[in-house]
């Protein structure tokens, strides 16, 4: 198969190869973010369990202060106060005041809280306080209230966010920290998400040596492993790196069915291409198929993708092989378009959550690529130098310019790039003040 493929039926051919996401288990609170919920999350309280004082000041009836003014104020008996975590052991009565901290229950009797800002506190003696101060220290005897107010003023009524019983997420739903936070509000301690992708990455090439060992003659860092394992556990998957192998078949196969032991998916850097020593479709064939090889697409021409049963269980949904090139900047392009929406379907993912969202950038540069290949171009956007925020132009468009030199082996310019531009297929180049999409990059 010589034929380049377009990226959207390469794409669509590894999803369509994902028959459902994983299975789901029941993991606690604490570890379920990054993860998507497989059945929907209903609250098991109300929220706020019980009406609570939106702010520290002191709990009232309303109706005691209804013609309060500045010139003509209310006074009222403080007989007691409310911490957060504490209830009231009375109520309030009319013509008293209770203080009252914000979150605490509204004591008995009270139907408003007065912040402590439009009070002035009276002392056992008379004597008057300062206006406003902060609600704590030792309890007035009585406080003179500056403004009227209505029933349920600054209070938090029962049950006005969350409901017991009520869905608060749907299946589905991806777990950020603004849904961890309204699952634990909602008194939930466990929830049921789809199970992590497992991933086994294995790097190819003689010349390969693990980073910080004896390079020898001719040896190179591996940086595709790390990297790899790295991008895929940023994607919401646990990966291990199984080994380097040899450019040969038989060492090849050894690890990858080590790896197929254990693995959703696999993924081998380097040994793709054409050369004498590209054993990795030999491979993939021995132990499944391949579907696909070469996409249009640069970086990243050499790629391949295939299935393999499982061991022990072939009836089962199969393994995924993802056959990358060698080279790293390569290596992060093809993951980028096809390893990570794969890794998202099998997680759970919506469909339309599977790709990075497209932003629009303007090029500050001219460049240059080659005609049938949609190229990804590693770019800097430029920023205002003291927010630090993307500079946009007229139109909205991000102004970026590339980060390095473009030539799949430069990792520096990856390292200094924040987004991938992408330059369609059917050019040979861009000018200076051409529009391209933008995929902004996971950056720490």
């Amino acid at each position: 198969m010589n034929e380049l493929l377009p990226i959207e039926v390469a794409r669509a051919q590894v999803l369509a190869a994902i028959p459902a996401a994983l299975a789901p288990e029941t993991v606690a609170l604490a570890d379920a973010l990054g993860r998507v919920l497989s059945e929907d999350v209903s609250a098991a309280t109300d929220l706020p369990p019980w009406d609570n004082s939106a702010m520290d000041g002191y709990a009232i009836r309303a109706a005691d202060v209804a013609g309060a003014t500045e010139t003509s104020t209310a006074m009222l008996r403080v007989t007691g106060e409310v911490a957060a975590g504490g209830a009231a052991e009375t109520a309030v009565l009319p013509g008293t005041a209770m203080r009252i901290a914000t979150g605490a229950p509204m004591p008995p009797g009270a139907d408003a809280v007065v912040a402590v800002e439009q009070t002035t506190p009276i002392a056992t003696d008379g004597s008057a306080g300062l206006r406003g101060r902060e609600a704590t220290g030792p309890l007035p005897a009585r406080i003179e209230v500056h403004e009227a107010t209505q029933p349920v003023r600054n209070v938090r009524l029962r049950a006005s966010d969350l409901q017991a019983g009520r869905r608060i997420l749907s299946a589905g739903r991806a777990i950020g920290p603004a849904e961890l936070a309204i699952i634990a509000a909602g008194g939930v301690a466990n929830v049921t998400v789809h199970r992590r992708p497992r991933v086994a990455v294995l790097s190819t090439g003689d010349e390969l040596r693990r980073a910080g060992s004896d390079l020898g003659s001719a040896g190179i860092p591996d940086s595709n492993g790390p990297a790899l394992v790295a991008l895929c556990t940023a994607a919401g998957a646990d990966a291990r790196h199984v080994g380097i192998a040899p450019d040969r078949l038989e060492p090849t196969l050894d690890l990858l069915r080590t790896a197929l032991e254990e693995a959703d998916l696999v993924i081998v850097s380097g040994g793709v291409s054409v050369g004498p020593y590209d054993v990795v479709r030999g491979a993939f064939a021995q132990v499944g198929t391949v579907d696909l090889w070469r996409a249009a697409l640069q970086p990243g021409k050499p790629f391949a993708f295939g299935t393999a049963p499982r061991p022990g269980a072939p009836a089962g949904a199969p393994v995924l092989l993802f056959g990358l090139p060698g080279n790293p900047v390569s290596v992060f392009v093809t993951f980028e378009v096809f390893v990570r929406p794969a890794l998202r379907r099998l997680a759970g993912r919506a469909d339309d959550a599977l790709l990075r969202p497209v932003d629009a950038a303007v090029l500050e540069e001219p460049v240059t690529k080659s005609i049938g290949r949609r190229t990804f171009l590693r770019v800097a956007a430029l920023r205002d130098p003291f927010t630090g925020t993307p500079i946009r132009d007229a139109m909205g468009r991000v102004r970026v310019s590339l980060a390095g030199g473009q030539e799949s082996h430069q990792l520096s310019a990856l390292a200094a790039a924040d987004a991938l531009a992408v330059v369609p297929e059917s050019v040979a180049g861009l000018p200076a003040g051409a529009g391209v999409d933008l995929w902004w990059l996971d950056r720490a």
